[in-house]
This record gives C-alpha cells, structure tokens and sequence, in this order.
C-alpha cells in the first residue's frame, strides 16, 4: 500500500511540474476552464493524480476550483502583478537578509555556482527552448540566493510568489529579450550576498524586483490582448 502510495505521489507531483509549465508559458490561458477530460487523455493519466496536482497548484495560486464550474487558470491583473512584486521585495529582501547571517560557506558555494549556471545560459526571444532553459537557472539562481535563510515557511511564501511571478515575466520575454543588462544586476546581488555586505545585496535585490516589476507592468499595460484578458478574469 505505501508502494502504491508513493507512487500515486510520484505520478501527482509530475503533473504539477507540466501543469505548472502550461500555465505559465501560457500554453494554458488566464482566465481559462480547465477541462479535466481533455487534460487527462493528453497526458495519459487517471483522474485521481490529476485532481491532486491541481489541488496543489491551487496552493499555488495558479489554479482556481468554482463551484459548479470547475478548475480555472488563475486570472491575471495589473493589480495582481503590483501585489506579487511588493510582496517579493517584502519577503525576498528579508529572506537574503537572513541568509546572509545564517548561510554556511555550502550556502556561498551555491550562490555562486547557480550564479554562473544563469549567467552562461542564453536567452533569446524567437528561440523558446531557449527561454524555458533560462528561465530554470534563473529559478533555482533566486532560491538558492535565499536558501540559507533557514526558514522553510518563508521560502514557502517566496517559491508561490515566484510561480506567480513566472507567468507575467515569460510573457514579457516571449516578446522581447530584455531591456537591461540583468546579468550585472544578478552578479553584484550575488557578490554582496556572498560578501555578507547586507545593504548592498539588499538594496540591489530590491531594485532588480521593482524594475522587473515595472517593465511586466508597461508591458502588459500596453498588449493588444491584456485588457481582454484582464476583462474576462472580471466576469
């Protein structure tokens, strides 16, 4: 029975992976039913595991379960996107001060290697696989930067906050490459760190979230589909 258990597990948290990827590539619309049919023939899995994983993915807040409606991808919003960056500056800022203090020399060692891992990784806008290759460095380069907090509830509250984040930056970088040299913004953030120079990592933390924040927010302010989209989360 625990075989068959762990298993089930196993096969739930691979579907919360691709799950999670549709959603926020965007292969899986905002503001779009999920049908459980459709989803379960195209990955070949039985009900069970599939409930469990959008149940966990409605943890995450990238899911939403209406009664009498279903399962929904989680709408999208300016509002939305200027919260999960505030929240990110509150929470990440915090956790790097923490880790900071507390991070062993392994802790500095990760930095610095999931720093290089980002940096060597390219990114290209027409180049898709390109994108979700960046976009796991750049992942595990902002976890690792905090993981030596010591803290396994906040880093819980900073892994949702970047899942929701993913979604607004991948269709910001579908469209463009970048408007700055992010990896100069993600070395010196590292270097401080690594330092335990607190205000200087801080701050450059900080800055780095806000201007991401800023451009997803010009940039989904000015897409010809945004309003529609952040129309129909409404209705």
């Amino acid at each position: 029975m625990t075989f068959v258990d762990d298993q089930k597990n196993t096969i739930a948290s691979q579907l919360v992976d691709r799950l999670r990827e549709a959603i926020v590539s965007g292969e899986l619309q905002p503001a779009t039913k999920i049908n459980l049919e459709r989803v379960r023939h195209s990955l070949d899995v039985s009900l069970s595991p599939l409930r469990e994983a959008l149940a966990r993915l409605i943890a995450d807040g990238l899911v939403e379960f209406q009664d009498n409606r279903g399962y929904w991808v989680a709408p999208v919003s300016l509002a939305n996107l200027e919260e999960i960056t505030r929240l990110r500056v509150e929470f990440e800022t915090y956790a790097l001060r923490q880790a900071m203090q507390h991070g062993d020399l392994n802790w500095e060692s990760d930095v610095m290697r999931a720093l290089h891992r980002l940096n060597r990784s390219e990114r290209v806008a027409d180049r898709p696989e390109t994108l979700v290759q960046w976009e796991a460095a750049h992942r595990e380069f902002h976890l690792t930067l905090i993981a030596g907090c010591n803290s396994p509830t906040l880093l819980g509250f900073c892994r949702v906050l970047l899942n929701l984040n993913d979604r607004y930056r991948r269709a910001f970088l579908r469209a463009t490459s970048g408007d700055r040299d992010v990896t100069a913004e993600h070395s010196e953030i590292a270097q401080g760190a690594v330092a335990r120079d607190i205000d200087f990592a801080c701050g450059r933390l900080q800055d780095h979230l806000c201007r991401t924040g800023n451009n997803l927010r010009a940039h989904l302010a000015s897409h010809p589909g945004f309003a529609e989209v952040a129309r129909a989360a409404r209705e």
